[in-house]
């Protein structure tokens, strides 16, 4: 299968959608109430058995921008080789989406490190808590107004020193 082959499968199946090409990876830009049938879709039926990444981007600076966050998953054909792109937006209040534990099982600590750095939410995730971080910090440092030197709180988390051999 190839990218034109791809997109009108998904647009048979989910009507117009919002697309892009880059360096030979097909960008695909769905709202995130179809977030879950899609990757379900795209995993079952047109053979995307590999999840590359799943990663976040806080647009909050961006003057051309309409939405605080976007959230991406990088898919892979293993038969086919063709790569593809899953994109969604998310404003704050509602930083929720659907797990894609279920279809692959990887998507766990990718969710999770998502969840820690920028507070968006994996309903359905068998195991939603802070990946990197200690579960008593308040802040997710990936988000663009959080401050390069922190706000202070490095001083109540106890320093982790390595043993002596």
């Amino acid at each position: 299968m190839d990218h034109a082959e791809t997109l009108q499968k998904l647009e048979q199946r989910f009507g117009t959608l919002r697309t892009s090409e880059f360096r030979d990876n097909l960008r695909i830009i769905v709202r995130p109430d179809q977030v879950a049938e899609v990757l379900r879709f795209l995993k079952e039926q047109l053979g995307f058995d590999f999840l590359v990444d799943i990663t976040a981007v806080d647009y909050l600076h961006y003057p051309e921008a309409q939405d605080r966050f976007g959230v991406v998953w990088c898919l892979l054909n293993t038969a086919s080789g063709e790569r593809l792109i899953l994109k969604t937006f998310l404003n704050e209040p509602d930083l929720t989406l659907p797990s894609a534990c279920s279809l692959w099982r990887g998507a766990d600590w990718m969710e999770r490190e998502l969840y820690d750095m920028y507070g968006i939410v994996f309903e359905g995730h068998p195991d939603l808590r802070r990946l990197l971080l200690p579960e008593a910090f308040t802040a997710f440092p990936l988000r663009k107004d959080y401050p390069l030197r922190g706000r202070g709180e490095r001083h109540n988390f106890p320093v982790i020193t390595r043993a002596e051999s």
